[in-house]
């Protein structure tokens, strides 16, 4: 029986499309894919590598909303996601996009918003939240939850570092979280202008949630620990044991995550409500602002 194929388009060819999204989307049968970046090399490169056809590769948003598109993936650089999820949007082309949605909570609202305005659904690629691992460790008793996500040498400003990285334990951190938030503690350390380590706790009935980001550790890592009920669950670099051949994709959760997105595009569940999204957003802002306080 033929696969009835979605037009997918991965708007932006940057690092996190090559190495975990175009590995996931490019050896799916369901999928005809189009292409889209400005570097014209990348995208001949690119367009060979994964047999995406010429007609298919673009350069600019608008030939890829004149094509008929069932869906687009966003990896554009940050500061690009409003004008290009804006377009999208307006263009009723169901969209996912890498986090952040944008690097302040007034333009995050707005495009959730807008997404609102215009019925089309928006999905912001929080991928931990599908790395099987970390959905094992939303199934356990949670009194207490660790998440240290550390940097080997850099420090950047307040506002990059906060919405770039930190946002992966700011909304790890939400997602087992096991009830109702009622407090928000930020700590850190910022050297003229640049954030050296930043802490989160989030604390409830019952559970305290830590998470810390050091970016001049020596070593980059992540460190997942889960305590509850007299059980301890440890999970290091998204795998709580030895991985075998599973592909890189599946342990980090960016395989589930996107076939999430597609199934919901063709109907067969439902997208996550953005508003959930907004909310780490509303979190990392508050993180900002005490830091820059």
């Amino acid at each position: 029986m033929e696969i009835e194929q979605l037009s997918v388009a991965v708007i932006g060819l940057g690092d996190i499309a090559r190495k975990a999204y175009l590995p996931v989307l490019g050896t799916r049968g369901d999928l005809r894919l189009k292409l889209m970046t400005r570097n014209r090399e990348r995208l001949a490169e690119l367009g060979a590598a994964y047999r995406v056809p010429d007609e298919c590769l673009f350069t600019g948003i608008e030939a890829v909303l004149e094509a008929r598109t069932d869906a687009a993936f966003v990896h554009v650089a940050t500061v690009a996601h409003v004008e290009v999820v804006t377009a999208l949007l307006d263009a009723g082309i169901p969209t996912y996009v890498d986090k952040p949605l944008a690097d302040n909570l007034a333009d995050s609202r707005a495009l959730v918003e807008h997404s609102g305005r215009t019925g089309t659904p928006l999905m912001v690629g929080f991928n931990r939240r599908h790395a099987p691992a970390y959905v094992d460790a939303a199934r356990a008793p949670r009194e207490t939850v660790i998440l240290q996500k550390n940097e080997v040498d850099a420090p950047g400003t307040v506002r990059d570092i906060v919405f770039d990285d930190f946002i992966h334990v700011a909304d790890t951190l939400r997602f087992l979280a096991p009830g109702p938030i009622d407090d928000v503690t930020v700590s850190g350390r910022v050297e003229d202008g640049l954030l050296e380590h930043v802490a989160l706790t989030l604390s409830g009935p019952g559970f305290t949630g830590f998470g810390a980001m050091n970016r001049r550790a020596g070593r980059k890592g992540e460190r997942l620990q889960v305590i509850g009920d007299g059980h301890q669950l440890e999970v290091h670099d998204l795998a709580a044991g030895p991985t075998g051949w599973a592909p890189v994709g599946r342990v980090r959760g960016v395989e589930q995550i996107c076939e999430h997105f597609l199934a919901a595009v063709r109907g067969e569940t439902v997208f996550p409500d953005p508003q959930d999204a907004l909310a780490t957003h509303e979190l990392c802002e508050q993180v900002v602002e005490r830091l820059d306080g």
